[in-house]
């Protein structure tokens, strides 16, 4: 490897100087440090990876390539939905190439070979020969579509890989905690999407300035009056983030002057919630070592009811938002070249600690991966 892992981790696991540094600029750079994400922080942990009403009816499917995991996620004619690896079980052609409906069997294009909605081998024509569609040896039972262990959280999907993380709701606990008491979840609704492609930064940087709140009266000046001084960060197992409180609410149309919950559930998922009425939910595809994509989805939360223009009101201010952030995000990334970020710069000890929360998460997954690859 062009920089062993530990080489790369060692200033920031073991440098107690303070402030605490962050981590070093390979770490957001180094397609080797990419790779062992994908395999680790990708792959042990529950990823973040669609939205249970793009489902909407028996045979729906959508494709997710996350970290260099081909996924597909497919209602079944139950109603449930499950995660498979996107795959042929015959020369593991790649079965789904865009959001769809299959019907009642998902069939491969390139032999015929055919799955039910739940992932069952139904068809394997003529793979013994002519007219014999099976062969000694050859069990349907074993070959259907390879599942991935899954969880739907209200409308949200994860997808733990390797199978061998806690029980999602353990999980997830001290996210799910933080939001039950204050959110009606059968009154939440689903009013608009935001697509914002391709963003040219390293997969951390979009989940770390969403952590920190030190930026936003400098970045999101325009959007908000809230002061730096009514903030307050969550360091909370795997849920990190930040907080206001105040002692009443106006409304989040056209401002963001409001009571806020923005929460990180490691390593991908992000749900802001701006009370009373408003929730958004982001989907970030991690696409290679300095590159990711986003989409956000917009809720309300008090079963109201918005005209075209209140709604397309909201995706005008968050899409000016999310614009100024991505700049930022672009912006770190270009300065990683620099001589001066190999130390990884410096962390508020005060409104970055969930920063270096998250980073030490990563970095103990991206370790503990590493000293197993390498022995």
């Amino acid at each position: 490897m062009s920089n062993p892992i530990q080489t790369i981790l060692q200033p920031f696991l073991f440098n107690d100087s303070q402030p605490r540094c962050g981590l070093p600029s390979a770490a957001y750079t180094d397609n080797e440090f990419w790779k062992m994400e994908c395999h680790s922080v990708f792959f042990n942990n529950w990823v973040f990876i669609g939205f249970a009403h793009e489902l909407e009816k028996a045979g729906d499917v959508v494709p997710i390539s996350l970290a260099g995991h081909n996924l597909v996620m497919m209602r079944n004619e139950r109603g449930d939905i499950r995660v498979f690896h996107n795959a042929c079980r015959h020369r593991c052609l790649q079965l789904v190439m865009e959001k769809t409906n299959v019907g009642r069997l998902l069939r491969c294009p390139y032999h015929a070979w055919a799955y039910s909605l739940d992932g069952e081998l139904k068809a394997s024509p003529h793979f013994g020969g002519t007219n014999r569609h099976n062969v000694d040896g050859f069990e349907t039972t074993h070959n259907g579509l390879v599942p991935v262990r899954s969880h739907i959280w209200h409308d949200w999907i994860f997808a733990n890989i390797s199978g061998d993380a806690p029980p999602f709701e353990v999980y997830a606990e001290p996210l799910i905690q933080r939001l039950e008491n204050i959110v009606d979840w059968n009154r939440v609704e689903c009013i608009g999407t935001l697509n914002f492609g391709e963003i040219e930064a390293n997969w951390k940087f979009i989940m770390e300035n969403f952590i920190e709140p030190y930026h936003v009266q400098f970045v999101h000046s325009s959007t908000t009056k809230q002061p730096l001084s009514d903030h307050y960060t969550i360091i909370d197992g795997k849920c990190l983030g930040s907080g206001v409180d105040l002692d009443s609410e106006v409304g989040t149309h056209g401002q963001l002057a409001v009571s806020s919950r923005y929460l990180a559930l490691y390593p991908n998922f992000i749900v802001g919630l701006y009370l009373p009425d408003q929730l958004g939910v982001y989907l970030n595809i991690p696409t290679g070592a300095q590159t990711l994509q986003q989409s956000r989805k917009l809720y309300t939360t008090e079963g109201q009811r918005l005209a075209e223009a209140e709604i397309e009101g909201l995706k005008d201010l968050w899409w000016h938002v999310h614009k100024e952030d991505h700049e930022m995000v672009e912006r770190l990334q270009a300065g990683r070249t620099s001589l001066v970020a190999q130390q990884g710069g410096v962390l508020s000890p005060v409104w970055e600690d969930s920063v270096r929360a998250f980073q030490d998460l990563v970095a103990h997954d991206v370790s503990r991966h590493y000293n197993h690859y390498r022995h």
